[in-house]
């Protein structure tokens, strides 16, 4: 399948080398932060994997008005910005208003736009004349056929750097499914999919003002998205995912993140290596 290769500094997104997009799911303090920037750098760097650092500065997207969301955009990108000179890592982070897509394209090398409002055209059309690679989260509410016509908004905005994520699928109330078929079906738009593991467990809304999750189910789902042919993984990553202060159910543990890697990697090379 030809796929378009997405440069990235000095690698290439979509090349036969896994690329893993990693980190706390808000930005909770400077010092969570730069640990696990930290060490899945080291991580990555271990495994021969490359390493996209994420964290959200805002999580708009809550089940309550009490949930927590981040530090705030400014002094969010302040602390992404540290973390991108001290560690020499590239940055993903979300965007949820046209006005957000140029202020934190000055950090961020990825603009990610959350599953939610993948369809809200004047947000993909901002983010897409930054120049920065756009990741489209696919909607739980859409079909993978449908995300063609949002990857043709980027486009028509002047921008062809862009990356699609599958993160599970609405599956009756408070559940998702992961369809496998819609990476294949994706990745026949021409560009780079991504699979966000840790979300596709999660339980939206399932403990009423927050949601609940289920990370038992992640690297199973992380390996079946390798046997597929996904181009990139997705993690919410933390120390103590059980003291996290939003998505804690569904965030893998900082210590087991070496292992998840590892066994994902392999599954990447001896898929890469069959289709040779």
């Amino acid at each position: 399948m030809d796929i378009k290769r997405i440069k990235l500094g000095n690698f290439e997104i979509g090349r036969d080398k896994l690329t893993i997009m990693a980190g706390p799911c808000a930005i909770e303090s400077r010092e969570t932060t730069e640990t696990v920037a930290k060490e899945l750098k080291q991580i990555c760097a271990k495994l021969g994997i490359n390493f996209i650092f994420k964290s959200s500065f805002d999580k708009a997207n809550r089940s309550s008005i009490k949930s927590f969301r981040g530090l705030g955009m400014d002094e969010g990108l302040k602390i992404l910005s540290d973390i991108k000179k001290n560690y020499d890592v590239p940055i993903v982070t979300d965007i949820h208003l046209p006005e957000q897509a140029q202020v934190a394209a000055e950090v961020a090398d990825i603009l990610q736009i959350p599953a939610f409002l993948c369809r809200q055209t004047d947000l993909l059309v901002a983010a897409a004349k930054t120049g920065k690679i756009v990741n489209i989260k696919k909607g739980q509410f859409l079909a993978p056929e449908q995300m063609k016509s949002l990857i043709k908004k980027v486009e028509d905005s002047g921008n062809t750097n862009i990356l699609v994520t599958d993160r599970g699928t609405s599956f009756g109330y408070n559940n998702l499914v992961v369809d496998f078929r819609g990476i294949q079906i994706m990745q026949a738009f021409g560009y780079p999919v991504v699979f966000d593991a840790t979300h596709s467990v999660q339980l939206p809304g399932a403990q009423g003002e927050c949601s609940g999750g289920d990370r038992r189910f992640v690297l199973p789902l992380a390996k079946a998205a390798m046997a597929v042919g996904a181009n990139v993984l997705f993690f919410e990553v933390h120390p103590d995912p059980d003291k996290a202060l939003c998505d804690g159910a569904n965030m893998i543990a900082l210590k087991d993140a070496e292992t998840v890697f590892r066994k994902c990697k392999e599954i990447f090379e001896l898929i890469r290596e069959q289709e040779k």
